[in-house]
């Protein structure tokens, strides 16, 4: 005899027809307003654009021009390499050299373009112009949106705000480098990587993140010393799949031992029946 299905309970009289519309999917998220999104942009828009002013503080002190300082932040626009180039020139490195670390560095732009461009979905003719804006900051606040509208709007008023002011700060920056002396001295090129930390740090909630984390880290600093700057950090991403591998053997591990040991009874089980 077929096994009978019971009809879903109802919460109504018979025969009544919902009139309300049905509720979310298990997993969604709920819709975010368009005010929260646009404050939680701006409140990293602004806090990471001030430090435009570290920067140009630390290009004038290593050498480099009003103008090239400038053009550094309208055209370059991720403030991890332009550190590492300036870094690499005021230590007395090669030019070629600085700026090959400093585009390895930006190179994890590209992967975050490749999630955005999908989230996004932007027109074919807008999309290298936000290509300009694929950094650490408009990723973090674009990926966690629940919507694509909201995504657009919290990647387009963080690159905007971004933009705007990191360019601005550099620009007072450079121009007040002399005011402030020895510019080594007051630590500014830690600006750009603390501000970096302080947005990840809130998205590593699981173990398995903070573990990943803290390879890469180890493998970062370990690296740091023998290989050109830019190169370590790119080499540090490799700590990703070596975690999940070994993840993936400790969950195995168990299993498999579960697993033949359940075989193994089931054929000593056999042998005495027959």
């Amino acid at each position: 005899m077929a096994e009978q299905t019971a009809p879903p309970e109802s919460t109504g009289p018979p025969g009544a027809v919902s009139a309300g519309p049905p509720g979310p999917a298990a997993g969604a998220r709920p819709d975010k307003p368009d005010a929260a999104v646009v404050r939680d942009a701006l409140g990293v828009g602004i806090a990471v654009g001030l430090s435009g002013f570290a920067f140009g503080v630390t290009s004038a002190g290593s050498g480099l021009s009003l103008l090239q300082t400038c053009v550094l932040s309208l055209l370059v626009f991720t403030g991890a390499s332009q550190f590492a180039l300036v870094g690499a020139l005021a230590a007395g490195g090669n030019p070629y050299t600085a700026a090959a670390g400093a585009f390895f560095l930006g190179v994890r732009n590209a992967f975050y373009g490749l999630r955005l461009s999908q989230l996004l979905a932007l027109p074919r003719a807008v999309r290298p112009f936000a290509a300009h804006w694929v950094i650490d900051e408009t990723t973090a606040v674009t990926l966690p949106q629940p919507t694509r509208r909201a995504a657009r709007i919290g990647f387009t008023v963080t690159g905007l705000t971004l933009y705007v002011l990191w360019n601005l700060t550099t620009l007072v920056g450079a121009l007040g480098a002399e005011a402030l002396g020895d510019t080594d001295a007051w630590g500014l090129d830690a600006a750009s990587p603390a501000v970096f930390l302080a947005l990840l740090a809130p998205m590593l909630k699981s173990t398995t993140e903070r573990v990943t984390a803290g390879l890469a880290v180890l493998l970062a600093l370990t690296l740091l010393p023998v290989l050109p700057a830019g190169v370590p950090v790119l080499l540090s991403a490799l700590a990703a799949p070596v975690v999940l591998f070994l993840m993936g053997r400790t969950k195995r591990g168990p299993n498999a031992g579960s697993a033949a040991d359940g075989s193994a009874t089931q054929r000593k089980k056999g042998e005495r029946r027959s």
